[in-house]
């Protein structure tokens, strides 16, 4: 397993030139890398999208691959030529657009049919989480390239032997973290820099999601999909919720929560910016399942502390908002999203598309606002170009979220998760009491049990859980010292033939 990773810098040495060089090769004329701009279309990169997505499932947000089908189609050099989902009526929706411009596409529902065809030069993996690192093993092995959306793994181990085998087979490997192709870290990291050292970072996902519902029975499964290939590597059970697609994320054999579906975006981003090039040595999380009484299993309230020195990292993960309590979601520092990373001269709260410096006494210093991309999705398409470019370079330094990258993140996400996973339930006081050592977590907790209360849950009465601290030792990539043994049997699930995991590391 490689160590050493040229794309992730020590913030001390993150200038704009030396960000734009690495991340993007100076090729920023209209948002695009140099190297993909006025290809012949002669010379297209033939891409095929795995996993389009429901785009009416309640809750839901539409469908990954088929948000990521025009971005992708946006950037110069690239031939949408296949598409493949478990659902034929998604390929169909899919294919009409297609059919409609011209452009002929093949179909496929079996991803391993995908991986088969010699003319595919790449593939966009948008399935479920725990498909992730699986089809991109697959994929690398078959000789394609690969753009893998966020979670990279749904375990730690599967990463690893993801990361493996794009060095083995020499594949570029881009994790879809769109923050790392952001235009505007290099003056984050100048301004951030300008304020001394870093004394505590906050990464916030106050994102408000309603309950999912109980089912008494199993839900029949459309008979269209080929469930057994839709469960693949994961435990296959009855359907024991009303909807197959989406609400996949708020179970464990399939998902990794809020903390690994939108809290991974800002964790990265945070431990960019912080210089901090490996997962934290340690973790708790406190949390749990509030309000909803639904039958979903992660937690939809969760506070994990990344016990990075010498400035710790704290995610705040609220999905709660109680229709009596419209307001009751949230702000901290006057922020729902994003990144609070204070520092010894004052603070900056904002993300990867913008934000503001404030100085010790709360007054604006200065703010940084795009120049062209006005949200996090405008940063897709440029992700995208990104992996095109390296894709043509053959140099992996040149990927913005290189596959280590990713893997090195979603430690963290999974850190927190199998802290929760080992915790306790542990009245308020309690917990308080263990962590009043911590100012900024004890602040972290207070609030959370404020923004609980107005929506209606009373800690007093519905226990927390608490999980123990977790020690990770990133050389030997396994948690050592207490509760070891039980966080590394969580670190690796048990594959379901044929849907195996090849051991390559």
């Amino acid at each position: 397993m490689q160590t050493n990773d040229s794309t992730v810098r020590d913030m001390k040495r993150i200038t704009r030139r030396s960000f734009l060089k690495s991340s993007m090769a100076g090729g920023l004329a209209l948002g695009m890398p140099a190297i993909v701009r006025g290809d012949s279309p002669n010379n297209s990169v033939r891409v095929a999208i795995i996993g389009l997505g429901d785009t009416k499932v309640a809750g839901g947000v539409g469908g990954r691959g088929h948000q990521l089908i025009p971005h992708a189609r946006a950037v110069p050099g690239v031939k949408i030529v296949g598409l493949c989902d478990v659902d034929p009526s998604f390929i169909a929706r899919e294919a009409q657009a297609f059919k409609n411009r011209g452009e002929a596409v093949a179909a496929w529902t079996d991803l391993r049919r995908v991986l088969d065809d010699k003319d595919i030069d790449a593939v966009v993996v948008a399935t479920p989480n725990h498909w992730h690192a699986l089809a991109t093993v697959w994929a690398c092995q078959a000789g394609k390239d690969v753009y893998v959306e966020k979670p990279f793994s749904y375990d730690i181990w599967e990463g690893k032997q993801a990361v493996a085998a794009a060095r083995k087979y020499n594949r570029m490997v881009q994790v879809g973290m769109q923050n790392r192709s952001s235009e505007l870290i290099a003056s984050i990291a100048e301004g951030v820099r300008n304020l001394g050292p870093i004394r505590y970072v906050h990464a916030l996902v106050y994102r408000p999601r309603l309950g999912i519902g109980r089912v008494t029975a199993p839900t029949p499964v459309p008979d269209t999909i080929n469930y057994d290939l839709w469960c693949g590597p994961a435990r296959k059970g009855p359907l024991m919720r009303k909807q197959l697609n989406y609400e996949w994320h708020w179970f464990w054999d399939t998902g990794n929560g809020e903390m690994g579906n939108n809290g991974i975006h800002i964790i990265d981003l945070c431990r960019w910016l912080m210089g901090q090039e490996h997962p934290a040595p340690r973790a708790l999380s406190i949390g749990g399942r509030f309000a909803f009484e639904d039958c979903g299993e992660t937690p939809n309230t969760q506070i994990a502390l990344f016990d990075y020195q010498p400035a710790p990292l704290i995610c705040e993960i609220r999905n709660v908002k109680a229709p009596s309590s419209p307001e009751g979601i949230g702000k901290y520092r006057n922020l729902e999203s994003g990144m609070i990373i204070d520092c010894k001269g004052g603070c900056f709260a904002g993300d990867a598309t913008g934000g503001t410096f404030f100085d010790k006494q709360g007054k604006e210093i200065k703010a940084i606002k795009p120049s062209y991309f006005g949200d996090a999705e405008a940063l897709v398409p440029r992700h995208l170009a990104n992996f095109i470019e390296a894709m043509r370079s053959r140099e992996k330094d040149h990927l913005s979220a290189e596959s280590l990258i990713g893997y090195r993140s979603v430690i963290c996400g999974h850190m927190a998760n199998t802290s929760h996973l080992l915790g306790h339930r542990e009245q308020a006081e309690a917990i308080a009491e263990s962590i009043r050592a911590s100012s900024e977590l004890s602040d972290a907790f207070e609030r959370c049990r404020g923004y609980l209360r107005d929506n209606d849950v009373d800690l007093g009465a519905t226990p927390t859980t608490l999980g123990p601290w977790l020690t990770f030792d990133a050389q030997r990539e396994r948690f050592t010292e207490d509760f070891a043994e039980k966080a590394n049997a969580l670190a690796r699930r048990h594959y379901r033939a044929p849907y195996v995991m090849p051991e390559i590391a």
